[in-house]
């Protein structure tokens, strides 16, 4: 039997023990350690999203492999998936049949799912996951901040999409943890980035993600100043799902930019006929990401002081309420959340991946 987290209606969670999943071929058993939460998530608890309740949710997570095939390897990088290895898990869900999966673009795939939104996730002990979703973390990687691969593989899709090249200006719209992976991942790139948000401490967090400048909305009268002697932005990454931060991307984009859209949003944004065609802009929505956890990885694992600033609470397993409650509340300051399940002991191969002590891993950690 193995404990596990169903939130069973509107802000409801309840805690029962259920079967462990039993070993089953092509998949592995992960001991899950480590789930970090993202508005989704906040909309599910709320009973705000099309998801059907009861529901184990979790979607980004970390965990340690308890059980799979002997001789299995990874087909990605060469690792051997052993168990005790550290790995994140992609989570989405896809057909391989239907016209955009034989496109290669599965990431839309048209009967896409995702455990811990619309099947079962990772708010459980234990996890069963095909091994082509495994994705073994980098040596010295808190697992911690593993289960920030799959919103930097997000991110790194919008990045992606945007075709960014070296020594343009990039203005990112939204400082949250997709806008400022998507500052870490264009300034690893030699993109010069300027991003803008409504709050102070995250425009801080995006210059210390690489940004060289910063802007609060409403502030159009200085834009001009911040490209230089540029018309605008070559390349807009919109992370907010706003439409009036839509439209301003629309209106101060440089003639040919590329605008990423990966903010979503069910609202209607008003746009002038007469900016596309003129500017001949390309507008580009993003979406889930074609496997690049693995990639995500990579840059957290360089960049690792950064990653940890963008975890901004973690709570146990027992307070998964009190976590949901802190993302909804305004008069907080909320980076990503990560949930600690109970596996946190550290032995053999784990050990390589040394966790970061409770509450210690920076300073601005509730």
């Amino acid at each position: 039997m193995m404990l596990t987290a169903i939130t069973t209606a509107k802000r409801r969670i309840d805690y029962r023990q259920v079967p462990t999943p039993p070993p089953a071929a092509g998949r592995a058993l992960i001991r899950v350690q480590h789930v970090a939460l993202c508005g989704t998530d906040a909309h599910i608890w709320d009973d705000d999203y099309p998801a059907d309740l009861p529901v184990i949710q979790g979607h980004e997570f970390v965990g340690l492999i308890e059980q799979i095939e002997p001789g299995l390897v990874d087909a990605r990088d060469g690792v051997p998936l052993v168990p005790g290895l550290p790995v994140a898990v992609s989570p989405m869900v896809y057909c391989n049949t239907c016209p955009p999966c034989l496109a290669g673009r599965f990431n839309i795939c048209e009967s896409i799912s995702c455990l811990g939104c619309y099947e079962d996730g990772a708010l459980a002990e234990i996890l069963s996951a095909p091994v082509s979703k495994l994705h073994p973390l980098p040596l010295g990687l808190p697992r911690y901040l593993g289960a920030l691969g799959e919103p930097g593989s997000i991110a790194m899709q919008a990045v992606n999409r945007g075709r960014p090249q070296a020594g343009e200006t990039a203005l990112v719209l939204g400082c949250g943890p997709i806008g400022l992976l998507a500052t870490l991942f264009l300034t690893e790139r030699g993109v010069r980035v300027i991003a803008s948000d409504l709050s102070e401490s995250r425009m801080a967090l995006a210059e210390e993600c690489g940004a060289v400048a910063t802007f609060a909305p409403g502030t159009g009268g200085q834009l001009g100043d911040l490209w230089g002697a540029a018309t605008g932005p070559t390349l807009i990454i919109e992370a907010t799902g706003v439409p009036a931060s839509f439209e301003t991307a629309v209106s101060v984009a440089a003639p040919t930019a590329r605008l990423v859209q990966v903010g979503i949003s069910g609202r209607q944004a008003l746009l002038s006929l007469r900016d596309l065609p003129f500017k001949e802009l390309d507008i580009l929505g993003s979406r889930n990401s074609l496997n690049l956890i693995p990639e995500a990885l990579e840059v957290l694992a360089r960049h690792q002081d950064v990653a940890a600033r963008l975890v901004t609470h973690r709570f146990p397993f027992d307070s998964l309420s009190a976590a949901f409650e802190t993302m909804l509340d305004s008069g907080q300051s909320v980076g990503k959340i990560v949930i600690d399940l109970p596996a946190t002991a550290v032995t053999g191969l784990a050990a390589a991946h040394q966790e970061t002590p409770l509450g210690q891993e920076s300073s601005n950690v509730s």
